[in-house]
C-alpha cells in the first residue's frame, strides 16, 4: 500500500500507474509521443479518396486520349523513325536503316526547294488579304445592323463547304469556255472571244488558286476575330469619340491593341494551315502548270504515293516541320518583342 494515499472515497494517487489499460496509460508505443487523433484518420482518408478520385479521372480520359495516340501520336512517330529509312513500294529486301542520306539528298534536290518557295508565296499570299479582308468583314459585321444574323450566316457558307466541293467550285468557275468568270468578262469586253484558261495558264494559275484560298479560308478568320471585337469594351469607344478620336484614330487606339493577339495567333495559325494545304490545290490543278502550284505536300504525296519513296517523303515532311518552325519561332519573337518594347 506504499505510495497511495487513502481518502474518503478510495485511492486518489498512483491509481494510474497501477491500472493497466486504464485512462492514465501512456501514449502507444510508435505514436512519437503524441496520442493519435481523428485529424490522422481524415488525413489517410482523404489521400485514399484522392487518389481514387485520380484514377477515375484518367478513367474518363482514356475514350478521348487513345484515338489521339492511335491516331496522331502513333503515326506522327512512326512517320519520324520512317524518315531515317530507306522504305519504298513495291521492294522485296528489307528495309534498312540509313541515318541522314534522305535529308542530305532533300538538300540537293531543286524540285523539294522550288516547292518549298511556291509555299511560301502561297501561304503568305493567302495569309496576308486573307486577315485584312476578314478584319473589315468584322468590323463590318460587328456593327449594329438590319438582318445582322443573316449576313453572319451567309459569311460562314464557305468554311462550311468542304475543300474538294469548293474545288470543283472554283473549277466551273474558271473553265475556259462556260466558266462564270470568262462569261462575266466578255459581257464587259474585257475578256478575249475564246476564253482563259486561268488554271493552266503558267502566269494565272497561282494567282487563281490563291484567290481560291483567300475566299474558302477568310470565314474562319472573320469569325475569330469578330469574336475578339465582342470583348472590346464600348464604353472605350464611347469615351474615345468624346474626346473627339475619328473612327480610325478609334480603331488604332482602341479596337487594335485589344484584339491584337487574337490577331497574332488566328494569323500564325492561318500560316501554318495554308502552308500545309492539300486537297484544295490537288483538285483545282493538280499541281501545274509545270509544278506552278505544286506546294510542298503535294510533292511528298506525289514521292509517297506515285514514286513509292516512303522513306524520302517521310524526310520531306519531317523538314518542312522543322522550316516552318523556325520560320514561326522567329516571327513570335520579334512580334513579342516588339510588343515589350511598346509597353516599356
Amino acid at each position: 500500500m506504499r505510495g497511495v494515499a487513502l481518502g474518503r472515497d478510495g485511492p486518489v494517487r498512483g491509481q494510474g500507474r497501477t491500472s493497466a489499460g486504464g485512462a492514465g496509460a501512456g501514449p502507444a508505443p510508435g505514436t512519437g509521443g503524441r496520442p493519435a487523433s481523428g485529424r490522422d484518420h481524415g488525413r489517410g482518408a482523404g489521400r485514399g479518396h484522392g487518389r481514387s478520385h485520380g484514377h477515375g479521372t484518367w478513367f474518363l480520359i482514356l475514350p478521348a486520349l487513345i484515338p489521339i495516340l492511335v491516331l496522331s501520336v502513333g503515326p506522327l512517330l512512326y512517320g519520324i523513325g520512317l524518315a531515317f529509312t530507306d522504305a519504298q513500294s513495291g521492294r522485296t529486301q528489307a528495309t534498312r536503316w540509313v541515318g541522314l542520306l534522305n535529308f542530305s539528298d532533300l538538300l540537293q534536290d531543286t524540285l523539294f526547294w522550288d516547292s518549298f518557295r511556291v509555299g511560301l508565296v502561297w501561304a503568305l499570299g493567302v495569309t496576308v488579304p486573307q486577315f485584312f479582308l476578314a478584319l473589315g468583314l468584322a468590323l463590318l459585321l460587328g456593327q449594329e445592323l438590319r438582318l445582322r444574323w443573316l449576313a453572319r450566316a451567309l459569311a460562314i457558307i464557305p468554311w462550311a463547304m468542304p475543300e474538294v466541293v469548293v474545288g470543283i467550285m472554283w473549277r466551273l468557275v474558271y473553265h475556259p469556255d462556260a466558266g462564270v468568270l470568262n462569261e462575266t468578262l466578255r459581257s464587259v469586253g474585257l475578256g478575249p472571244d475564246e476564253g482563259r484558261d486561268w488554271l493552266s495558264g503558267t502566269a494565272t494559275a497561282l494567282l487563281a488558286v490563291i484567290v481560291v484560298g483567300v475566299w474558302a479560308g477568310m470565314p474562319q478568320t472573320t469569325v475569330t476575330l469578330l469574336a475578339g471585337l465582342q470583348n472590346v469594351p464600348r464604353e472605350l469607344h464611347e469615351a474615345a469619340a468624346m474626346d473627339g478620336a475619328g473612327a480610325w484614330r478609334r480603331f488604332r487606339t482602341v479596337t487594335w491593341p485589344a484584339i491584337k493577339p487574337v490577331a497574332l495567333a488566328v494569323s500564325a495559325l492561318n500560316f501554318i494551315w495554308n502552308f500545309n494545304s492539300f486537297a484544295l490545290v490537288f483538285v483545282l490543278t493538280d499541281g501545274g502548270p509545270g509544278g506552278r502550284t505544286r506546294l510542298p505536300m503535294l510533292f511528298a504525296y506525289e514521292e509517297a504515293f506515285r514514286y513509292g519513296q516512303f522513306g524520302y517523303a517521310a524526310a520531306m515532311g519531317l523538314a518542312m516541320v522543322a522550316l516552318i518552325a523556325v520560320l514561326l519561332a522567329v516571327y513570335l519573337s520579334r512580334r513579342l518583342r516588339g510588343e515589350g518594347e511598346e509597353e516599356r
